[in-house]
């Protein structure tokens, strides 16, 4: 089955914070962070900043269907050093997920080693022969009509970690394209949300946290 046409949302970037240094954005689902492959995919999160901030320099990704904070540098001492912080694991991220069934835990750790499923790519998978390390913390939030809301801690950076995470304790996030099937399909957009974002300003050595209201 092919992949549905690329249609980001056609809206103006929501700017959560500003300053000299950095941008702080709240990412519509179904857009892009940086450009796709093909040029009916270069409308993307670092394009449509760039109208605005030429100097806008990239620091990390959301996936397409995730939503939520964004930080972008606005020169390249801000993006050392926001990515120096991002791979020494010095910032701090919280996501809200809306997940399959019902957890009877308050709250758990997931320990699982990821790496890519390169036949079915971009998909990835457990392995734990050759697996990257891969840690996430969540916590119940509340229950709701046979589904779970939860607040996801990512302590390490894996690509789809949340997403392969969740699956595989069984409760994949609700309208997971690439992991959930049955009913959990069945919902109109990934229920997965970067709400917040904490870091150390590159130029002040100040703690800040920026967070963006959950659309779900």
């Amino acid at each position: 089955m092919s992949a549905p046409a690329y249609s980001p949302p056609d809206a103006a970037p929501v700017i959560l914070h500003e300053d000299d240094a950095l941008v702080f954005v709240d990412k519509p689902a179904g857009l892009l962070s940086v450009p796709g492959r093909g040029p009916e995919k270069a409308d993307c999160m670092i394009a449509r900043l760039a109208r605005i901030y030429p100097e806008i320099l990239l620091v990390h990704r959301l996936d397409l269907d995730t939503s939520g904070v964004m930080v972008f540098a606005r020169s390249p001492a801000a993006q050392r050093h926001l990515g120096h912080q991002f791979e020494a694991r010095k910032t701090r991220k919280h996501y809200i997920a809306r997940v399959d069934g019902l957890l009877s835990q308050k709250e758990g750790h997931v320990d699982l080693p990821l790496i890519v499923d390169w036949p079915n790519r971009p998909r990835q998978k457990i392995c734990h022969d050759t697996g990257k390390p891969a840690r996430t913390d969540w916590k119940l939030l509340r229950h709701e009509d046979g589904t779970s809301r939860l607040r996801l801690v990512p302590l390490t950076g894996r690509s789809h970690q949340l997403r392969v995470h969740m699956q595989a304790i069984g409760h994949p996030i609700l309208g997971d394209t690439l992991y959930a099937s049955g009913k959990a399909l069945n919902w109109p957009r990934l229920m997965l949300h970067a709400q917040s974002l904490r870091l150390t300003h590159p130029e002040t050595g100040q703690g800040m946290t920026i967070s963006s209201k959950v659309p779900f």
